[in-house]
């Protein structure tokens, strides 16, 4: 069984970029050409199309993915039944995560797993937060580092690592914003009528986080003035930075943001709870023997979650 060509054409199929497969499988790109050919002349049908701007998958190509995730989760189980000693697993595990959450959440884990299975390669994709389930869901991704939906896919499995409570953020230096935050905590200090609804707001596009603001502001019944819809957190915390509004972003990301120092917490009532984090992976491929290791050494890792 050629196992590198299958995993090649996944990393093809993920960025459809030559140049990003090179990178991440470290191979020159006449080499990844080469090989998406010979896999091409195998089947008798072109799997990507390509022109001078866009790489897209053909119908051969999206079935000849399924082929190849269905055909490696199969390889891999064998090995592992075959290599019982975890000494011995080899392979990779496709894990799918935020910026923010590779090195605030992912890091301990992956500290001890390198000791734990030394063979076996982690393959990391970072990205919004609020394309991993579905990325799971797919079949793209092995495992996922994401906030729990509040309605979970019964063919899901997910472990909760750490809670993050959610903020809403706002500049900490003197700006527009600010002004119209301090208005308006000298309506709420006097009692008086008072709307968010004229505060510019920075938004997820998508997520638990969006859902969760968007409860609050119909708890009030107000609708936001919406200045800007972004894709992840690390965005929301950008744009409230250089003063352009406010947003709601999980504490974890307040912590690590590179924009800390000019960020401050807003108090508004209802709170918005807490950001429930942790791994996601379909329940059958946790049969794979290695992304049953990865489950098990975060629930080691995370053994008193936060």
């Amino acid at each position: 069984m050629d196992v590198r060509s299958l995993q090649l054409f996944l990393t093809l199929s993920d960025t459809l970029s030559f140049s990003r497969t090179a990178e991440q499988r470290h191979l020159s790109l006449s080499t990844v050409s080469r090989a998406l050919q010979r896999l091409e002349d195998e089947v008798g049908q072109r799997l990507l199309e390509r022109d001078k701007r866009t790489v897209r998958l053909t119908l051969a190509g999206e079935r000849y993915r399924d082929y190849a995730i269905s055909t490696l989760a199969e390889w891999q189980r064998l090995l592992g039944d075959l290599r019982p000693h975890s000494g011995d697993l080899r392979g990779e595990v496709r894990v799918y995560c935020s910026v923010t959450a590779s090195y605030s959440v992912l890091s301990p884990i992956l500290e001890q797993f390198r000791r734990d299975f030394p063979r076996v390669e982690i393959l990391l994709r970072t990205g919004d937060y609020a394309d991993a389930v579905a990325r799971v869901q797919s079949g793209q991704e092995d495992i996922s580092v994401v906030a729990r939906p509040d309605k979970l896919a019964a063919a899901l499995e997910y472990q909760t690592l750490q809670h993050s409570p959610l903020q809403f953020i706002a500049p900490a230096f003197p700006c527009a914003v600010v002004e119209q935050l301090q208005q308006l905590q000298q309506l709420i200090s006097q009692e008086q009528d008072f709307s968010w609804a004229e505060v510019p707001f920075i938004v997820s596009e998508r997520g638990l986080s969006k859902d969760r603001l968007d409860q609050w502001f119909r708890s009030r019944g107000e609708r936001p003035r919406i200045y800007a819809q972004v894709a992840g957190h690390e965005a929301i915390a950008a744009m409230v930075g250089l003063g352009l509004g406010v947003g709601v972003v999980p504490e974890l990301v307040l912590h690590n943001s590179t924009f800390r120092d000019k960020l401050q917490t807003v108090a508004a009532r209802p709170r918005l709870g807490e950001f429930p984090v942790g791994l996601c992976a379909l329940k059958q491929r946790l049969d794979n023997p290695l992304v049953a290791a990865f489950w098990q050494v975060a629930r080691r890792s995370y053994a008193t979650p936060i």
